[in-house]
C-alpha cells in the first residue's frame, strides 16, 4: 500500500480544488514501469495480468497523473480491484495484483 494517499498542489484554495483518483493498481503499474524500469511483460507478470491489461492500466495511470499535474488538481490514491499476496522473499513483503476478485462492492472498488 502507498505511504501517502493524497497529494495536492500548493497555493490552490481547497474550495476550488478538483481531485483525480488513481487506483492502487495504477500506482503499482507506475512503480513497476517507471520506478523499477521493468518492461511491460515483466511488470504484467508481477501484477498477474496480461501484458495488454498492464498496458491499459499504465496508460490510464499516466493520463490521470498528467491531468492532475497540468490542471493543478489533487491526486487521491484509493481503491481498485486488487489483492495483496505475500511472497517468499526474506525480510521483505512483495505485492502482486490479481484481477476479478469476487466480493468487491462494484467494479474496481473496495468496500468503504
Amino acid at each position: 500500500m502507498p505511504q501517502a494517499t493524497y497529494y495536492e498542489p500548493a497555493g490552490v484554495p481547497l474550495a476550488s480544488l478538483q481531485c483525480v483518483t488513481l487506483t492502487v493498481a495504477e500506482l503499482e503499474a507506475i512503480r513497476l514501469a517507471d520506478v523499477e524500469g521493468l518492461y511491460q511483460e515483466q511488470a504484467a507478470q508481477k501484477m498477474n495480468v496480461s501484458r495488454q491489461t498492464f498496458g491499459r492500466i499504465l496508460e490510464s495511470a499516466h493520463r490521470k497523473v498528467a491531468e492532475a499535474l497540468v490542471n493543478a488538481k489533487a491526486l487521491s490514491i484509493e481503491g481498485g480491484n486488487f489483492e495483496l499476496l505475500p511472497q517468499a522473499v526474506p525480510g521483505r513483503a512483495r505485492r502482486r495484483f490479481r484481477r476479478g476478485r469476487s466480493g468487491r462492492s462494484g467494479p474496481g472498488q473496495l468496500p468503504p
